[in-house]
């Protein structure tokens, strides 16, 4: 374990705040509830956001941005989408010295915003589809706070689409479910289950809202991304409409979808380990470090001057930096980048440069692998995307392993505080059975599988039929 990160089965909590610390990921801003996110931990931020830009744009969306600030009205115009948001909006009632006319929310999301806007823009179907996303920040006023996880304000992506059809809308909505699914799984490394949310916890708006959950290291789930299908609902607060091929006018049908930084609170918590940050490569910012290692003055130069060499054709195909800090020992330069999550260290000393080999260490198991220097970038490359896999199906099978199914509500009252997980449980669909369900056992129905196998059985709160099971944990 490195020093100054608390062990995860002592205080997962506060090993979460130590591995984010040890990495310089973030930081408590003097404003209330709000971070300071560091470079290093913009620099994973940019990684997700490019490759979800490049995902969102080979499906034909485009971007845009639309304005920080809300007029209040706007809000009130779809009651469920203002009761759901209200509580944790900030509003500014002052600006140029001056009380504003009308209150301004500042935007906790975009639904208003953007479909009074879209009002302006569609009038025939040939003005549809509209496939928008922007890059933003979000105010949400929390009470409780935790990096990454939970601040007052937040960096996200928002997609808002506008279609024809209720079909073409449910087709996007579950296109965008895949799109953060192929993402989740093959960039994160984050294996999750898919489904429906129940009516009581799905978007405050939506007709169907879609997600994404995680099982995070202490067996919680992580929503990481939602998709909602919004039906008319905005169309018609905003009386959006469009005429159709017929001639008649229709109300738009429409979409919207998202992930955050959260998901970087997700990377740490599905991988990381006691001695710091673990990531998956192909989110790492820097994927590989190689430090030159001397005892002798006269040895220094030669042993640079031979990385330097090894080095300087990777320039156009990989991350790396090569530490010749001579101000610091080897050792601490190992701890430093093995708290930041660099997945390959690479150590070159005179015996290395001697043998024309080096030793190349995994971040993930910790393994030291001899190999020769000569095509040593291809074997680099080939071992990263080992690691890869690795990753994601060490992350399978400790949820696989804690994923069960329970019939006895007592049973499952007493599973789910020790050793915890993930429980397939009956539902019979009742909201009341879905309240008293929380109430006692503090954990929620995370999803609805939608291609789940039907089973009948008794709701596992009320003993009425069931239909097929349900996906229940504690969570973030």
């Amino acid at each position: 374990m490195t020093k100054g990160i608390t062990k995860r089965n002592e205080d997962y909590a506060q090993w979460y705040l130590d591995v984010i610390a040890a990495a310089d990921l973030a930081e408590h801003s003097a404003v209330k509830g709000c971070m300071v996110i560091k470079p290093n931990g913009y620099a994973i931020w940019e990684m997700i956001q490019a490759q979800l830009d490049r995902m969102f744009k080979a499906t034909g969306h485009v971007n845009a941005y639309f304005p920080l600030f809300i007029p209040e009205s706007y809000l009130q115009k779809e009651a469920e989408h203002v009761e759901g948001f209200a509580p944790e909006c900030a509003v500014v009632t002052h600006a140029g010295g001056k009380r504003l006319e009308e209150p301004m929310v500042i935007r906790p999301t975009s639904e208003t915003i953007i479909w009074s806007t879209y009002k302006n823009w569609i009038q025939s179907y040939r003005d549809l589809p509209i496939l928008i996303n922007q890059w933003a920040n979000v105010v949400r006023w929390e009470m409780r706070t935790r990096l990454f996880l939970r601040t007052t304000e937040f960096l996200w992506q928002e997609g808002h689409t506008a279609h024809a059809t209720a079909q073409e809308a449910e087709e996007e909505t579950l296109k965008i479910l895949g799109v953060y699914r192929d993402f989740a799984e093959q960039y994160m490394a984050a294996p999750v289950y898919v489904g429906i949310k129940t009516d009581k916890e799905k978007f405050a708006g939506a007709v169907r809202t879609y997600c994404i959950e995680a099982m995070m290291q202490d067996r919680k789930s992580l929503q990481c991304g939602t998709s909602h299908n919004l039906g008319q609902n905005f169309a018609r607060a905003f009386d959006v409409t469009f005429q159709d091929e017929s001639g008649k006018l229709q109300h738009v049908y429409a979409t919207s979808w998202g992930v955050s930084t959260r998901l970087i609170g997700a990377l740490v918590m599905s991988h990381s380990d006691d001695n710091g940050l673990v990531l998956p490569p192909r989110l790492a910012p820097l994927k590989v470090v190689l430090i030159p290692i001397w005892k002798e003055e006269s040895e220094m130069e030669k042993t640079k001057q031979k990385a330097a060499e090894l080095t300087a054709n990777w320039h156009d195909q990989i991350s790396f930096r090569i530490d010749d800090r001579d101000q610091y020992r080897p050792g601490y330069k190992f701890n430093e980048w093995e708290k930041r999550g660099v997945p390959i260290r690479i150590e070159m000393g005179p015996r290395d440069v001697a043998a024309d080999q080096v030793v190349v260490v995994r971040r993930d198991t910790g393994e030291k692998i001899p190999m020769p220097q000569q095509d040593l970038l291809p074997r680099i490359q080939k071992l990263l995307e080992q690691m890869q896999n690795d990753l994601y199906q060490r992350a399978l099978e400790y949820r696989n392993a804690a994923t069960y199914r329970a019939d006895d509500y007592k049973e499952f009252q007493s599973a789910i505080e020790n050793p915890g997980g993930f429980f397939w449980l009956h539902w019979c669909g009742n909201p009341d059975c879905e309240n008293r369900f929380q109430e006692t056992s503090k954990a929620t129905i995370r999803i609805i599988p939608m291609d789940g196998e039907k089973e009948q059985g008794p709701c596992i709160v009320c003993g009425k039929p069931s239909q097929q099971r349900v996906l229940v944990g504690k969570s973030y």
